[in-house]
């Protein structure tokens, strides 16, 4: 690989690898496509349901567990947050009647976030148009082979970086 590497002494260490022009160039993109589709799919929710995209995220993870109810410790590692976020979104969440906080029946210690019938409600009007806007900006962009790559691709980097976000 033909990769330039910073003298010493400038600052990121010796040896400190540079991106090389299509390495930079592929990074740019994908800040790039991130900023536009995190803004547009924040506004999407907003607009549609009044919901930030970390809310909708906390929504949908819980209607997705069992009896829509998840302790707040495995929420955050579902969600890929820290518990300090968690606990903001969730407080939010609770405050607008969609969610509630009750005590861990296995453990006195524990919170459990549980899914109310409002935030079910919330969720089922904002996923079709939620749902339409990701197909649009991020599954119709590409052909099969093209979206099949960036799925094995994203999984992969996924696989490798699970467990750097968390406290």
């Amino acid at each position: 690989m033909n990769r330039k590497r910073r003298k010493k002494g400038e600052g990121m260490g010796d040896e400190a690898a540079w991106l090389s022009e299509r390495e930079l160039r592929a990074w740019k993109n994908l800040l790039a496509v991130n900023s536009i589709i995190g803004r547009s799919v924040e506004q999407q929710l907003k607009d549609a349901a009044g919901l930030s995209h970390p809310q909708y995220e906390v929504l949908t993870r819980l209607g997705d567990a069992p009896g829509g109810e998840l302790r707040m410790t495995e929420l955050a590692g579902a969600a890929l947050t820290s518990k300090s976020g968690l606990t903001y979104q969730v407080t939010q969440l609770e405050k607008a009647g969609l969610i509630r906080r009750s005590s861990c029946p296995s453990d006195d210690r524990g919170v459990v976030a549980v899914l109310t019938e409002l935030g079910k409600e919330r969720l089922r009007a904002a996923a079709p148009g939620h749902a339409a806007l990701v197909r649009e900006l991020f599954v119709d962009g590409l052909g099969e082979r093209e979206f099949d790559s960036l799925a094995a691709g994203l999984e992969a980097l996924l696989d490798r970086l699970r467990g750097r976000c968390s406290s």
